[in-house]
């Protein structure tokens, strides 16, 4: 009978809700993370299927000299073009699950964090055992993303419209973090469910794993 895959929780959140940082803690606490936006930068390296697939789909005004997607340029396009979005999606999505679930298999660990902002958006939510959302009023969202990418308002405010409603993204969610506060306190609540996740991949039996 194979063993049992490790215990797998999928984090997610909107942009500037703290996810990579509550990632960060739960990998110092000794929980193997496997972040989907490396993946994804993989998956569309030189040489890649990923790439030849966009190169054909939108041009090659969109790689740059040395042979890397121009993703500035390519997210510009997509932006506010919602077939444009849906095609990138179709060549991107399906490859970066397929080379998270090939990396998840072989990464071990007590239990795994695969953290998948698009989490919402995508079909990650079956292939993980519990979904953790790190959330955090808009409003506070809205003031990082224009802190941390010097964003206006208007910017940040279309940013965030692009992605999941706040409410989509709480409907999925096993467990939240709500993250408003100080690193202290986000450190606080990450321990308390890191030791529930090793509680929950402790008591896992072999007929609960997953592929």
């Amino acid at each position: 009978m194979p063993e049992p895959s490790p215990f797998r929780v999928g984090l997610t959140g909107g942009i500037a809700s703290g996810k990579s940082l509550a990632a960060d803690l739960f990998a110092a606490r000794g929980a193997i993370v496997i972040d989907t936006d490396l993946i994804a930068r993989g998956v569309v390296a030189p040489g890649t299927r990923g790439l030849a697939a966009i190169t054909e789909a939108f041009g090659p005004k969109f790689i740059l000299p040395d042979g890397n997607v121009n993703r500035k340029a390519l997210r510009q396009a997509i932006f506010d073009d919602p077939a444009a979005r849906a095609r990138l999606e179709a060549i991107t999505h399906p490859l970066i699950r397929e080379a998270t679930v090939a990396q998840a298999r072989l990464a071990g660990g007590p239990y795994q964090i695969i953290a998948v902002p698009l989490l919402a958006e995508t079909g990650f939510k079956d292939i993980v055992d519990r979904v953790l959302v790190v959330d955090c009023p808009q409003e506070i969202q809205l003031q990082r993303l224009m802190k941390r990418d010097n964003e206006s308002q208007e910017s940040a405010r279309k940013i965030l419209a692009a992605q999941a409603s706040r409410a989509e993204r709480l409907a999925i969610a096993d467990d939240v973090i709500v993250n408003d506060g100080t690193i202290a306190q986000l450190e606080e609540k990450v321990t308390k469910l890191h030791n529930r996740y090793l509680s929950l991949a402790s008591a896992r039996t072999p007929a609960a794993g997953k592929s």
